[in-house]
């Protein structure tokens, strides 16, 4: 099929990886691993992923994963198979704007082509998690290389999905994802994965918002 609407191995690695590391169902993430890293995915690519989740679905998952990760790395390392490290983050300027990087992530990922002036009323009831959204998560998190946007809006919506009761949080990000690059048959199929690796629960509640999304976007 075409590469515009279908995922490929590496994507579709992301997707499990993030999914499992969310649900803490370490057996099914340890196969999720080995199948990223034969799927051409570096060492530190998989780090990151897991390293992110803890954003979305807390340290304690994020941590597990890791941990997983480790045990996996060691029985590969036994076996005599050499992983890829990949290249670490590049570092950022000594000047760098963690706030106005941050927006202006957040309104790429939203569609917009300026940052607006308005502050939403989440913003205003707690300005806090506005801060830590913009200073942190797009800007200490996003700014680091290691993945591109993309695949970070894809590991989101895999956890998401897999989190459960996210429905708005996944609709946004189903939309960032789209801004991004992904294309509506690759989001479809992004539902087939789930559908097949992960459950159907999931995979059914995450096309009903898909289909939201996509009308919305007409």
């Amino acid at each position: 099929m075409n590469k515009e609407t279908t995922l490929d191995a590496r994507q579709k690695a992301i997707v499990t990886i993030a999914a499992f590391t969310t649900t803490g169902d370490t057996a099914r993430l340890k196969p999720a691993l080995n199948e990223g890293l034969d799927a051409g995915l570096t060492v530190n690519e998989v780090k990151e992923v897991l390293v992110q989740m803890y954003a979305y679905a807390g340290f304690p998952r994020s941590l597990g994963g890791i941990w997983t990760f480790m045990g996996v790395m060691d029985e590969r390392k036994a076996k005599g198979i050499e992983d890829e490290m990949g290249k670490e983050a590049s570092p950022l300027p000594a000047d760098f704007n963690r706030d106005a990087y941050g927006a202006r992530v957040r309104a790429d990922l939203s569609g917009l082509k300026e940052v607006p002036k308005e502050d939403a009323p989440y913003q205003k009831f707690a300005p806090i998690i506005d801060t830590y959204l913009k200073e942190h998560l797009f800007a200490d998190i996003f700014a680091r290389d290691v993945l591109t946007r993309q695949e970070r809006e894809l590991a989101t919506i895999a956890c998401l999905a897999s989190l459960g009761r996210a429905e708005g949080p996944l609709g946004f990000h189903m939309g960032a994802a789209m801004n991004t690059g992904l294309s509506k048959g690759q989001m479809h199929d992004f539902v087939k994965v789930l559908d097949a690796e992960v459950g159907k629960d999931e995979a059914d509640s995450a096309g009903k918002v898909l289909a939201k999304v996509l009308e919305a976007r007409k």
